[in-house]
């Protein structure tokens, strides 16, 4: 019987270990890869294409929001769990645009993960019930007055807002330029347009901005 390959994605070596001790408990299921991050995460995809991915949201170099966008348009038939600290509606919003269809927080990954992923493996998403509750809200309140506060990240274009969790995690432009490969004035050309687009006018502000809309953690 063929059994279910997976991708473990944290950038904390114990998180990890946990989630695999768990998961090879299973006879029918298997640990294929390991990641550390949300760029090492896509890579790792393309080279094992796991039928599951585990995916961690704060990702340093690439967060898991991105990474997953990026892992759904290479690899369709993929499904993700992605882990959270905090449930937000935003994040819950984007994350089933970016095709995320199970989602539960990591202080529920030793007690939840196993169902998340069997619902997975039969067809189903899997949401806890305050998900649950926010995905309700928002299809109840499509134009609520919240919505607008976290609508700037969606002005973004998806390499923009690699470009600024770069930028919110200390990268200088050249280091931004590297990592994305492209060249410096280009990502000099991604700041400029970033900072118009939001009407911000120091790094400082930019990286509260990151850290507001959950691009990084604080």
């Amino acid at each position: 019987m063929k059994k279910t390959r997976i991708l473990i994605v944290d950038d904390h070596e114990l998180v990890l270990r946990g989630l695999k001790s768990t998961i090879e408990e299973h006879p029918d299921w298997e640990v294929c890869g390991e990641a550390g991050t949300g760029r090492e995460a896509l890579e790792v995809a393309r080279e094992t294409r796991p039928d599951i991915i585990v995916l961690d949201f704060a990702m340093p170099d690439l967060n898991g929001l991105e990474a997953a966008r990026k892992i759904r348009a290479e690899l369709p038939d993929t499904e993700i769990l992605m882990l959270t600290m905090h449930e937000t509606e935003s994040l819950v919003r984007e994350a089933l645009a970016a095709g995320v269809r199970s989602f539960i927080l990591k202080s529920d990954a030793g007690r939840l993960l196993a169902d998340a992923i069997e619902s997975l493996i039969q067809g189903r998403p899997f949401f806890t019930g305050r998900v649950s509750q926010l995905i309700l809200h928002g299809y109840l309140n499509p134009t609520d007055p919240a919505e607008s506060l976290n609508s700037s990240p969606t002005r973004l274009s998806p390499r923009e807002r690699e470009v600024v969790q770069l930028i919110a995690e200390g990268k200088s432009t050249k280091e931004v330029a590297t990592r994305l490969g492209i060249s410096p004035k280009t990502a000099e050309t991604h700041r400029t347009n970033i900072m118009r687009k939001l009407n911000l006018h120091s790094v400082t502000e930019l990286v509260r901005f990151a850290i507001r809309n959950k691009i990084v953690e604080p």
